[in-house]
């Protein structure tokens, strides 16, 4: 369940509770289950034909029989142990890897495993109404004629992919399965810098209304964005030893060519983490502004008690002077005696305000 912390949703940290005690590669889903059900997308295709098939069930999926060279299955949903089971069985995949994606709260990361490897990223959405930002776990099997992704739910993040595998653009049905892969996390890549554009955006708003002073809820904002930078800045940094470690896989898993476009990506990936470090920055700088401001308002109020206790201080000295039990003392056989005192009081006040205003003056002029 998620939390609720004023204007801000605190996102529920999923536990290993359920994993303790059972042996590795036991499929147990761990996160927020984001679909009722699972569905499946099915591209079969070569370089001159292609099949499109969309399935909602194991069971109409077993009557597909492959047709052409490369197969891209998409799985939305990772919460059912029995489809994982199935999907494992048909391609073969390490029990490890089948944990690996029912498990949503993987760090990105890249493992070997003989003819095939295995792929953990995060991608992100934001909400701008909302300020918040949101992401899931896609997982990636690419092996020597077929590639496997699995989202938490469909999204349209890897539609444009799919246009250009319908229309048969570019070289992304020639160039095997590693044209796949870099199709889809390029598309993960340049969705973090529009989300990474839309915060730095609500930040630099956020530091105009606080230094306009019209914000009401500075310091909530202000961690609700940390909170979002370090999130992403968690799951963008590994990317980088991740893009690194598939420019080093086998010619055999992935071309000479394919690599070259990821070193592109790689590039893009250190360009978002320099945006997220200046936004990281940023909001530093915007707690200090924050308690400069609240600082600086304090003085302001300290100031005005001071000059308000300064201006009674005769008051208060002559009222207890006047006060004292004595039988005789100045004006006070005086008719006119209170009327002195008061005058008194009164003059004093007034002299000690002028000489403050007057000696802020004379500092002002002189520095």
């Amino acid at each position: 369940m998620s939390k609720h912390t004023g204007r801000y949703t605190r996102k529920s940290r999923n536990t290993y509770a359920p994993k303790a005690g059972l042996p590795p590669g036991s499929i147990v889903h761990v996160g927020d289950v984001k679909v009722d059900q699972t569905s499946f997308s099915l591209f079969d295709y070569d370089a001159e034909n292609l099949r499109e098939i969309t399935f909602d069930s194991l069971e109409t999926s077993r009557q597909h029989q492959r047709q052409n060279t490369l197969i891209w299955l998409a799985v939305h949903g990772v919460h059912e142990p029995a489809v994982m089971e199935e999907i494992g069985r048909r391609f073969k995949l390490h029990p490890l890897v089948l944990e690996d994606i029912a498990n949503t709260q993987q760090r990105p990361k890249l493992d070997e495993y003989g003819d095939y490897f295995f792929v953990v990223l995060r991608a992100f959405r934001y909400n701008h109404e909302m300020r918040d930002a949101s992401s899931d776990q896609i997982s990636i099997v690419v092996g020597k004629d077929f590639v496997l992704s699995f989202q938490e739910r469909a999204s349209p993040l890897f539609d444009p992919i799919r246009n250009r595998l319908r229309k048969g653009s570019g070289s992304l049905r020639t160039a095997g399965p590693g044209a796949i892969l870099h199709a889809l996390i390029d598309a993960i890549v340049d969705q973090y810098f529009v989300v990474v554009e839309a915060m730095n955006q609500d930040i630099e708003d956020l530091e105009d209304n606080l230094i306009g002073g019209r914000s009401n809820h500075s310091i909530e904002d202000i961690n609700h964005f940390k909170r979002e930078t370090v999130e992403i800045r968690r799951a963008v940094w590994p990317l980088r030893e991740v893009l690194g470690s598939v420019q080093r896989l086998p010619v055999t898993m992935l071309s000479h060519d394919t690599q070259l476009y990821f070193r592109d990506v790689y590039d893009h990936t250190v360009h978002v983490i320099e945006q997220l470090e200046s936004m990281r920055d940023m909001i530093s700088g915007l707690l200090d502004i924050y308690l400069s401001s609240v600082s600086n308002r304090l003085n302001a109020e300290v100031r005005m008690l001071t000059i308000v206790t300064t201006a009674f201080a005769p008051a208060t000295l002559l009222t207890g002077f006047f006060g004292m039990n004595f039988h005789y003392l100045p004006w006070l056989e005086r008719n006119d005696g209170w009327e002195l005192v008061v005058a008194l009081i009164v003059a004093a006040g007034l002299g000690l305000i002028i000489a403050l205003f007057w000696r802020r003056w004379w500092i002002r002029l002189h520095t």
